[in-house]
C-alpha cells in the first residue's frame, strides 16, 4: 500500500502510517528500530532496495531523507515536504517513508525526522553517499545510536578513513569494516589452528581499498608486526599472508565466492568467501547496536604498517 503526500507536515505523515496500518491490519509494535538513509535522488532506490530486504531479518520504520533541489528560482525561495508512505508488501516486513524535502526545510531535516521516530527504539543512521565529515556531530546522527558511512562511496577513501579516526565517536561504523567480517573469522580460525607466532603479515588487495587498509591497521595492532600492503588487480581484498617460522598462513581470493587456505604442514582447504550485498552488510550491522571497539581500533591503527608495494 502506499499513500503519496504533497506539501504536507510531519503530523500528516504520521496519520497516513496509522491510517495505512489500519487499512492492512499490521500492528506497529512488532517494529525494532528506526532506520534513517540520509540519500540524494540517485542512491535512493538501491538504499531502499537493502534496507527492505535487511528488514525481513530487523523489521524496522525506515524513514529515507532526500534533500532536493527546486528547478525555478520561485520555487526555491519555497519550502515543501512531499512524503510517499509505504506500509505492507510495498515495504518489505516494516514500513517506509520517503521524505523530498525542498528549500530550507532540507537544512532542518532532523525537526521532520523526530516527530517520525519510533518511540522507545534504537535509531540508526546510514548515509550511503556524501556523510558528514563527523557523523555523530550531524543533527540526524545525534538522534542515532548507530552511525553507518561507507568509504567505498567517495573519490578518496584513504583521507575519508583518517577524517573517520580523527571525528570518531561510539556508535559510529563503516561498511569497510562490515565488509571484513568472514575474512577476520578466517583469520583467527586459521592463527587457532596453527598456534605459531606471527612475524610478518601482507595484506593484498586492488589499489585504495578501505576494507584492505582496516584489515591491515586491525592486523598491525593485534599481531604486533609490521603488515605490508600489496596491490593486486582485485578485486576488492584478493589475499591475507601471514609469516612463521614454520611456514606461511595464507588466504587467497583472486576471485569469485570461493577462497583457498593454506596452513603450514596440512592441505589446502577451499572455504566460502564471497563478496556480500548491501542489504547483507546492513542486517549485520544492526545486530549489535553498541560501540564498535575493534572498529575504532581498525580505524585508528598503530603507525606499524609499511607503506604500498606493487605485486
Amino acid at each position: 500500500m502506499k499513500i503519496d503526500l504533497t506539501d504536507t507536515t510531519a503530523s500528516k505523515v504520521n496519520k497516513a502510517l496509522v491510517e495505512g496500518r489500519r487499512a492492512i491490519g499490521t500492528p506497529a509494535v512488532g517494529m525494532v528500530l528506526t532506520m534513517v538513509i540520509v540519500t540524494d535522488e540517485e542512491n535512493a532506490y538501491d538504499s531502499i532496495k537493502a534496507a527492505e530486504e535487511a528488514s525481513r531479518e530487523h523489521p524496522s520504520r525506515t524513514l529515507v531523507v532526500i534533500k532536493r533541489h527546486a528547478r525555478s528560482p520561485r520555487d526555491r525561495q519555497g519550502n515543501r515536504l512531499d512524503a510517499e508512505v509505504r506500509v505492507g508488501a510495498d515495504a518489505g516486513t516494516g514500513e517506509t517513508v520517503l521524505l523530498r524535502l525542498y528549500g530550507e526545510v532540507g537544512q532542518h531535516a532532523d525537526s521532520v525526522v523526530l516527530p517520525l521516530l519510533l518511540p522507545d527504539a534504537p535509531v540508526v543512521v546510514w548515509w550511503p553517499v556524501d556523510a558528514p565529515e563527523v557523523p555523530a556531530k550531524d543533527p540526524l546522527g545525534a538522534l542515532a545510536q548507530r552511525r553507518i558511512t561507507d568509504t567505498y562511496a567517495v573519490e578518496d577513501p584513504l583521507s575519508a578513513l583518517a577524517a573517520r579516526a580523527a571525528s570518531y565517536a561510539p556508535g559510529d561504523t563503516d561498511l569497510a569494516w562490515t565488509r571484513l567480517t568472514p575474512w577476520r573469522s578466517m583469520l583467527a580460525a586459521a592463527l587457532d589452528q596453527a598456534g605459531a607466532e606471527i612475524t610478518s603479515a601482507a595484506v593484498e588487495s586492488e589499489a585504495e581499498n578501505p576494507s584492505a587498509e582496516l584489515l591491515a591497521r586491525w592486523l598491525g595492532v593485534r599481531l604486533g608486526v609490521p603488515v605490508e600492503r600489496v596491490t593486486t588487480a582485485g578485486p576488492v581484498v584478493t589475499a591475507v599472508r601471514l609469516g612463521t617460522a614454520g611456514g606461511e598462513i595464507r588466504i587467497d581470493r583472486p576471485e569469485g565466492p570461493l577462497a583457498q587456505l593454506t596452513l603450514p604442514g596440512q592441505p589446502q582447504r577451499t572455504l566460502a568467501l564471497k563478496v556480500r550485498s548491501t542489504s547483507e552488510l546492513i542486517a549485520e550491522e544492526l545486530r549489535r547496536l553498541d560501540a564498535d571497539e575493534m572498529y575504532a581500533v581498525a580505524l585508528r591503527g598503530d603507525g606499524t604498517k609499511e607503506r604500498v608495494q606493487h605485486a
